[in-house]
């Protein structure tokens, strides 16, 4: 059959499938080209982290404990770091040699250990670069509360290496604690067991128990409350925000229930968001027992909470069966999309779920054109060899991932894909997982040796094969079909404010939107704004649309509330197409390198290493 002659091809050199080979915790994982570490031979165990923070001179320095076990004998540990100035290293308690290798494009340093046989323990002293890129040094005027700093870290995909230094890659596991000091008035966070206020010490202690890859190493400090939502979730953010974000977050509760109601227990304890400053680059970040989220889905109607929905889905695509390399993201997002779609219709209803698969076809497509639909890179299974990992976070491991997914269900059925999850998600619990690997599994549970079954869904143009499918499953749009007739009904001379428009969602306003001609007349976007205050609107995805849409119109009245929202949104998400557009132009142009000249500094690195391509090309 098609499939059996693929999968044997593609297995052939392969690790052998998880239902013959037990991966443990401990096990290495398949290489991963984007760690320079030898943990695929030296087994990391356990990381005791003990670190200062110092905000004075945007620095973390402390010691790094690693406990591994070396079965094979090695006399040398190799580590990821990045940046990292290294004051000393021992290996079973004797001061050792260490030497940094040159760098290598988009891996860092190399630091290697010399070790005995029966050593188990090395310790490294280190400082973090005032240029980490994994971590973003706020000042107070940059928080909403204007009094105190603040400081959180984003390690995906490669970025824990220049906070911690240590086996810097998705497949690698390990447990850990930490001890971290930070100032008096100030609390520190992880992704782990964490506190619920500030103590008078400024020393704060943290356990992980279950095993995580490095890039779900994440620590936040500054001036922030909690509140409970109910008994294992809650929220932290600064005090000035908590109101809100409790009130936005109500459901999270009853987002955990629905998701173990679908494929099985939530296995981390608690889940926690932490509702971060504005300059955060990212919607949410997955970390275990604490997601990262962005401000901006703070909306006041709950209408953007699918972003948690996502990152909840994590702590069952990611975080519990994690990809072995970034070459296989597509199965820690892919599956998460397709999971957080389904939590929402289950919470929602399939009408509202429906524009969720709409709007990310959209994403999809745009990101498809933009790569163009013959690239390698809009193949599931990646080839980042020699590339940034950073090269294959785009739409298609999010929607060409998702969409593949609900293509399989469309012809097995919900009832055998469920099944199916539920077994995978289970099976594999705090485990690795490859493309080849989850393919073998896949063929054997849920294809079963079926070929009429495996034609209709064609797994190989999915996974191995360049843009969107032309069996790309498509949703009912019920919903969007009355926005796309009021648009119409516009579009044709109807005022704006006799618009059947009572009781939209943010995702029908950004559909009626995102599907006008471009640009429209500035006499159409007065009498839209008019009617609607899009210029004022507090909705930072439908905001965006709208700033993107003047600028493409020259529409000025809006343009000193565009700078206001970039001049507080951090969001790659937003601030790329935004300033991509003002870049089309020479009068944007202009404005795009006068407005970034101004608030460059209140982005992220990793949002200013994107934007500066884009302003300075």
């Amino acid at each position: 059959m098609r499939y059996a002659l693929l999968a044997g091809a593609l297995l052939a050199a392969a690790c052998q499938s998880p239902e013959t080979k037990d991966q443990t915790a401990d096990t290495p994982p398949a290489r991963d080209l984007h760690t320079l570490s030898n943990a695929d031979s030296i087994r990391i165990r356990h990381l005791d982290l003990d670190i200062r923070v110092d905000f004075a001179a945007h620095r973390i320095e402390g010691s790094a404990a690693w406990h591994f076990a070396n079965p094979d004998g090695l006399s040398v540990l190799r580590l990821d770091t990045d940046g990292l100035t290294i004051d000393s290293v021992t290996a079973g308690g004797r001061k050792v040699p260490h030497t940094l290798d040159s760098a290598v494009a988009f891996l860092g340093h190399r630091l290697n250990v010399p070790i005995e046989k029966s050593d188990t323990l090395v310790r490294i002293w280190y400082k973090t670069a005032t240029t980490a890129t994994a971590l973003q040094w706020l000042e107070p005027a940059q928080t909403l509360g204007k009094k105190q700093p603040f400081l959180y870290t984003q390690s995906e995909p490669t970025y824990a290496r220049t906070w911690i230094p240590g086996p810097d890659g998705p497949g690698i596991r390990f447990t850990y604690t930490a001890r971290v000091t930070v100032p008096k008035d100030l609390m520190a966070l992880m992704s782990a067991e964490n506190p619920r206020q500030k103590n008078d010490s400024g020393v704060y202690h943290f356990r992980m128990d279950q095993p995580v890859p490095a890039y779900l190493m994440a620590l936040g400090v500054g001036d922030v409350a909690y509140r409970a939502i109910d008994g294992r979730t809650g929220v932290y953010t600064e005090p000035a925000m908590l109101d809100r974000a409790h009130y936005e977050f109500a459901e999270v509760g009853k987002m955990v229930t629905t998701a173990e109601g679908l494929y099985g227990p939530y296995r981390w304890g608690v889940y926690d968001v932490l509702v971060l400053p504005p300059g955060f680059p990212l919607g949410g970040m997955e970390n275990p027992r604490l997601t990262f989220a962005t401000p901006t889905i703070i909306a006041g109607d709950r209408s953007l909470v699918s972003l948690i929905a996502h990152e909840l889905a994590h702590s069952w695509s990611g975080n519990l069966v994690t990809n072995a390399t970034w070459d296989d993201f597509w199965l820690n997002e892919g599956f998460t999309v397709y999971f957080e779609r389904r939590i929402m219709e289950a919470m929602m209803g399939a009408d509202y779920a429906d524009m969720l698969w709409e709007l990310g076809y959209q994403d999809m497509q745009e990101t498809v054109n933009d790569l163009g639909k013959d690239s390698r890179d809009t193949w599931l299974k990646l080839d980042l060899k020699g590339r940034s990992a950073e090269d294959g976070l785009t739409d298609v491991a999010y929607e060409k991932g998702a969409h593949f997914l609900r293509r399989v269900e469309e012809e097995v059925g919900r009832q055998k894909i469920d099944s199916f999850l539920y077994k995978y998600f289970n099976s594999h619990a705090f485990k690795t997982m490859s493309t080849e690997q989850f393919l073998e599994y896949f063929n054997a549970e849920l294809m079963k040796g079926d070929t009429a079954l495996v034609s209709k869904i064609r797994v190989k143009d999915w996974v191995y094969g360049p843009g969107i499918p032309d069996n790309c499953p498509r949703v009912p749009q019920a919903r969007f079909g009355k926005v796309d007739a009021e648009r119409e009904k516009f579009l044709k001379g109807d005022a704006a404010g006799g618009l059947q428009t009572k009781g939209w969602t943010s995702h029908e306003w950004l559909h009626f939107l995102r599907k006008m001609p471009k640009p429209l007349q500035l006499a159409q976007m007065q009498q839209l704004d008019g009617a609607f205050r899009f210029t004022q609107t507090g909705n930072s995805e439908v905001a965006n649309q709208w700033f993107i849409m003047s600028v493409a119109a020259g529409y000025k009245p809006a343009f000193g509330n565009m700078e206001k929202f970039l001049s507080e949104v951090g969001r790659r998400k937003f601030l790329t197409p935004l300033y991509s557009e003002m870049m089309k132009s020479p009068e944007g142009t202009a404005m795009a390198r006068s407005i970034y000249g101004k608030y460059r500094g209140n982005y992220h690195p990793l949002a200013q290493e994107t934007l500066d391509k884009i302003i300075k090309k």
